[in-house]
């Protein structure tokens, strides 16, 4: 049975447990009216924290033993999983500034002398978990990101790149000959609102990600089974949840979708190395309906389901 109890471990985080999988889990700054971002409260009591998987009951043979495991665990001896926490500012450019980092070989993190740190695994995370605020309700478990449509202002006041991209040139033709014929046959105030109507569709800015990101689909999944792990965390206790289509065209959307990428840039460049799994969950406010104790508590376990699934 997992420990789910974290354990401290070395408060100056200079000694990570020899073969450990590393996880890092992100949470948010402050929010508009919070002045301290629920979710990155449930986060933050995990930074520099191990958690256990204790092997089976009973004791494998020498054939059952999983001598080609990553880090080079055989399936009867526990494993130890070590996290590292990090606060993220609520903005597009310190996405560009941080995920990026999170994803190369070795990790680049950034530094604040006042939150110890875990020096980061040479050859790369197992686990990259994103954890944001929504409303009041369940926990979303997202499974995917998207390129593009970003229209809100972030904390800053600041909206997300434009895409340097114009119009489809057939559409926009096939619009101006639409508006010939109308002029023949329509009011001239019809006209007026039909032009204007046509300006505000050719103005209204892309805003996403585009260079260096050219070659990356219109979204990116996450390779984790969203539907069975939160099936799984069901059966485990955790009833409120459930699989989201839509992250939110927001800062969280614009960080699941960069980290997304960024893990396949990083398996493509070094084929033979691990493929990084990226999972973002939304967490409601605190006591909407779950304490921050208990978001904590989840956190916990979807970790522990993952790595089971990378100690396999």
């Amino acid at each position: 049975m997992p420990a789910l109890a974290p354990v401290p471990y070395d408060t100056d985080g200079s000694v990570v447990p020899e073969n450990a999988l590393r996880v890092l889990l992100t949470g948010y700054g402050p929010f508009f009216r919070y002045r301290e971002n629920p979710c990155w409260l449930a986060v933050k009591p995990l930074n520099n924290t191990i958690l256990t998987i204790d092997p089976p009951s009973n004791r494998l043979t020498e054939d059952d033993l999983d001598l080609d495991h990553p880090n080079g665990y055989a399936q009867d001896e526990p494993q130890h999983i070590h996290i590292t926490t990090l606060q993220l500012p609520v903005t597009y450019q310190a996405v560009f500034d941080t995920v990026p980092g999170f994803h190369t070989r070795p990790p680049t993190l950034p530094s604040d002398p006042s939150w110890p740190l875990a020096p980061p695994p040479e050859a790369g995370y197992d686990f990259i978990f994103h954890i944001g605020l929504a409303g009041r309700g369940p926990f979303r478990m997202e499974r995917l990101g998207h390129k593009h449509g970003y229209r809100i202002k972030d904390t800053t006041g600041q909206h997300a790149p434009t895409i340097d991209r114009l119009p489809d040139a057939t559409a926009l033709e096939q619009s101006q000959a639409e508006m010939l014929e109308q002029l023949a046959s329509a009011s001239i105030a019809r006209t007026e609102s039909t032009v204007a109507t046509l300006d505000v569709a050719i103005e209204a800015p892309l805003r996403g990600f585009s260079k260096g990101y050219e070659t990356y689909p219109e979204e990116i999944y996450t390779p984790i089974d969203v539907e069975k792990l939160v099936h799984e965390m069901k059966a485990m206790g955790v009833e409120s949840i459930y699989s989201s289509m839509d992250a939110g065209h927001y800062v969280c959307d614009f960080t699941y979708y960069c980290s997304l990428a960024e893990a396949r840039r990083t398996s493509l460049k070094h084929d033979k190395g691990k493929h990084t799994k990226v999972l973002f969950m939304h967490c409601p406010p605190i006591d909407q309906p779950f304490s921050t104790e208990e978001v904590t508590d989840a956190i916990q376990k979807i970790v522990m389901w993952v790595c089971r699934g990378e100690r396999r």
